[in-house]
């Protein structure tokens, strides 16, 4: 068995990955039809597979919890 802390699942990678193309293209981008937005995304997903970067989990375990434990707190009012 094999312990995967709170918000460590592969889904969250991949939602991170998406937040980066959001930041990095399309919010800054200005595109002028659809066929241009796709080809842009490609271009980008391609310079990302050229030189890519692992996803590190800076929390431990712990800290997780804890702050899971704070925010629980907070919006149940206890």
């Amino acid at each position: 068995m094999h312990f995967t802390p709170t918000g460590s699942s592969w889904i969250n990678q991949v939602e991170r990955w998406f937040g980066y193309l959001i930041d990095q293209l399309i919010r800054r981008g200005a595109h002028k039809s659809v066929h241009s937005l796709e080809d842009d995304i490609r271009a980008w997903m391609d310079r990302w597979s050229a030189d890519p970067k692992p996803f590190v989990w800076t929390k431990t375990a712990d800290e997780i919890l804890r702050s899971l434990a704070q925010y629980w707190r907070r919006i149940s009012g206890g």
